[in-house]
């Protein structure tokens, strides 16, 4: 677990129910939702996504519920790190035209 004054760099231990926390097999391609988001089927898809970044601890990154930390906290890493995975695993989400 990343404790106070620990620099949060790779190697840390970040603890398992941290929102910090990201498994070895995630990575920011990996598509979570059955159907991409496409005109007509926000309801489904933000329903399907919310349930995925839930279950992985992280929809306070999309609800703004995990603010940003400072910059140079031992946290920013970390934050910035799993905020760029949420990103990752929204945009392939979305269908190309939408992306665009």
């Amino acid at each position: 677990m990343v404790k106070d004054g620990e620099s949060g760099n790779v190697g840390s231990t970040v603890d398992v129910m941290s929102p910090y926390y990201i498994g070895s097999s995630d990575n920011p391609s990996h598509v979570f939702v059955t159907d991409l988001l496409s005109d007509g089927n926000y309801g489904d898809w933000s329903e399907e996504i919310s349930n995925c970044l839930f279950a992985k601890n992280k929809f306070g990154f999309v609800d703004g519920s995990i603010p940003m930390p400072d910059e140079g906290t031992s946290e920013f890493l970390l934050w910035k790190r799993c905020n760029a995975m949420v990103k990752g695993w929204l945009v392939v989400a979305m269908d190309e035209e939408i992306k665009s």
